[in-house]
């Protein structure tokens, strides 16, 4: 039998650059818990490349970077208004919403925020 591979949808898709913003997030908190620094602006955009490469799409720069400050404000309003404790479980949490099969509500109430502030952003 034949496959066809499908096509991947447009990486300007308004679920991407959600789930992209959402995985910035993790990441951005995640450095924050473990390392005690933030990643830059340039750094969350890199980050964005390389996931996007993974699934043959991309994104212009200025797009990226965008999607990257909207991370960045959420990652810090998060780390700031949560004791570290329920910060790393935040993380946790997030990190394993990464996975499509893993239910939380705490990933989906955080994926509902990025969704929240894109549309912002874009207004």
């Amino acid at each position: 039998m034949n496959r066809q591979t499908a096509t991947p949808p447009p990486a300007s898709a308004r679920g991407t650059r959600i789930a992209l913003i959402f995985a910035l997030v993790a990441e951005r908190l995640s450095a924050f818990y473990e390392h005690g620094q933030w990643l830059t602006d340039a750094q969350g955009a890199s980050l964005c490349a390389d996931w996007l490469a993974r699934t043959q799409r991309s994104l212009p720069q200025s797009e990226r970077k965008q999607l990257s400050a909207i991370s960045d404000r959420l990652a810090r309003h998060v780390a700031g208004s949560l004791s570290r404790e329920a910060g790393l479980y935040t993380v946790h949490e997030m990190m394993e919403s990464l996975d499509p099969n893993h239910e939380s509500e705490v990933g989906r109430t955080l994926m509902e925020e990025c969704e929240r502030m894109l549309d912002e952003d874009s207004a």
